[in-house]
């Protein structure tokens, strides 16, 4: 090829040419999304005591419907233990097909192999990225707004009983705007027909929820 009174080969100019860019990768918003249904995110957190021993609260999240399908509490968690409770959260091949947890170590060996065996694969989260599983982190948000930093915690037991009330109040009356203000366990239109609105306390009267009932 000659332009301008320079000679130039096709080989050069095609290298130098642009080239056709690949198609974008799918955003990670769009594998959630993509995968709501098939789903789960694990995640711990921390809970003191008035006694100033530290508790560890492991939940289970399934995305779809944003339900909590398990949780439990220890004091001294480990792979072996963690394990067991993805057992207990899936029994009889409910597993998902995908999850999503970080990269903590308490997720070794004993843990990875019981997900195998589930048929379960792990999606681990980039390090120091908690906004790569953002449902797991908005319910323990919830949790510490909504319940235990207007508690004090004495003891394993407590802890459990605690849990247990807020996580029925959250399935049944806590509304969520990704469910367009529904709950994760559905709940049925209530029309003025239906009576007038009663109040009935949840959480020992931490919250409410309410209710239309014929008088």
């Amino acid at each position: 090829m000659l332009k301008l009174g320079i000679e130039i080969s096709e080989r050069t100019v095609s290298r130098l040419l642009p080239k056709g860019r690949k198609p974008p990768s799918q955003t990670w918003k769009a594998f959630l999304n993509n995968h709501l249904n098939d789903l789960a995110s694990i995640d711990f957190f921390t809970v003191p005591t008035v006694t100033f021993r530290v508790l560890f609260v492991f939940v289970v999240l399934s995305h779809y419907r944003r339900r909590v399908v398990h949780f439990n509490v220890t004091e001294h968690p480990s792979a072996l233990w963690t394990g067991q409770q993805i057992v207990e959260a899936f029994p009889e091949e409910t597993a998902p097909r995908y999850l999503l947890r970080d990269r903590d170590k308490i997720y070794g060996e004993a843990f990875q192999d019981r997900a195998s065996g589930m048929d379960i694969e792990e999606i681990l989260t980039a390090p120091q990225s908690p906004w790569q599983s953002p449902y797991v982190e908005r319910l323990i948000g919830s949790i510490r707004r909504d319940c235990l930093d207007h508690m004090v915690v004495l003891e394993e037991q407590h802890l459990r009983r605690i849990l247990t009330s807020y996580l029925a109040y959250y399935h049944r009356s806590r509304t969520h705007l990704s469910l367009d203000k529904d709950a994760p366990e559905s709940r049925d239109v209530q029309p003025p027909k239906q009576g007038k609105v009663v109040e009935f306390p949840e959480v020992g009267g931490l919250h409410h929820r309410y209710e239309r009932r014929v008088a």
